[in-house]
């Protein structure tokens, strides 16, 4: 009988290693997707539609496709490359009487609908390969670079006219007895040439994000993007939003996915170009090493 049960617990702890060990790479693959310098390719397609822009109900809408493409350099130190370019499609963020001042003084193309390209911004990161442990279960990974903003928008309005340049920093804290992952990506870029006629560019970019971790690939999420113009006036200036969302890993045949659904509302935002809100909705493939 001892044998008999020592037999049958063997063969049942088998039989539960695969899934085990499947859960465990599901773990892994979620976190490192959840990871802006994850050493891990993937390729975002973030989809931001922006309700209540400017003094209208009308409606911006930008896809960012942003892959993030990992590079060995040694044992010690990785370069991420994040380039993101957007695709938007844009009403006027001017209405009625308002609307019809501004084209007297700008000309009609301010009072139509435009879709195009946005401008290119691809970010460089540095990290180290090994993240820093520093408890059991619990790690930080911490990445350093530039970004630079290209003027390939297809319209005036959907870009900057300017070359600009500045530093990026980003960290990502993983705190497993807890299903928790955190961290922050902060840029900050100044323009150094471009159209004349344009304002210059001197803005912020500071996400935090975080992350709880539930059973079977899903995960609640809070990635609000803070930004702040320091070029307008303080009533133009800063955009703080609120919200979150819901996400997970799946799989559809051998491709892994990540996707996620989120809302923000803005509690602060630009006077004249502000959205009230934000539905956002991001599709990611991922590609981990084999």
């Amino acid at each position: 009988m001892v044998i008999r049960a020592a037999t049958c617990a063997a063969a049942s702890v088998a039989l539960l290693l695969p899934f085990v060990s499947l859960a465990a790479a599901q773990e892994d693959l979620r976190e490192a997707a959840q990871n802006p310098i994850a050493n891990l390719i993937s390729l975002p397609f973030q989809n931001n539609m922006n309700f209540g822009i400017g003094n209208t109900d009308n409606v911006q809408n930008v896809m960012n496709i942003q892959p993030v493409i990992p590079f060995h350099l040694n044992d010690d130190w990785n370069l991420i490359v994040r380039p993101i370019l957007p695709i938007v499609y844009q009403e006027p963020f001017l209405g009625g009487l308002q609307l019809q001042e501004a084209e007297q003084v700008l000309g009609s193309n301010i009072g139509q609908n435009h879709f195009g390209l946005g401008d290119l911004t691809p970010e460089i990161f540095f990290s180290p390969s090994k993240p820093v442990m520093l408890a059991p279960d619990v790690s930080l990974v911490w990445g350093a670079g530039a970004a630079f903003q290209l003027p390939t928008a297809t319209n005036d309005l959907l870009g900057t006219g300017k070359w600009s340049a500045g530093p990026a920093f980003v960290t990502f804290l993983s705190v497993k007895p807890l299903h928790i992952t955190t961290g922050f990506l902060a840029v900050n870029i100044w323009s150094f040439a471009g159209d004349g006629d344009r304002a210059d560019v001197n803005e912020l970019t500071f996400q935090p994000f975080l992350n709880y971790n539930m059973p079977k690939g899903w995960y609640l999420t809070s990635a609000p993007v803070i930004t702040a113009d320091w070029e307008a006036g303080e009533d133009n200036r800063w955009t703080v939003p609120i919200g979150g969302g819901i996400g997970r890993i799946f799989k559809i045949g051998e491709q892994p996915i990540n996707a996620q659904l989120s809302a923000y509302y803005n509690v602060v935002k630009p006077d004249d170009t502000g959205a009230d809100w934000q539905l956002r909705a991001q599709w990611t493939f991922l590609f981990p090493s084999r």
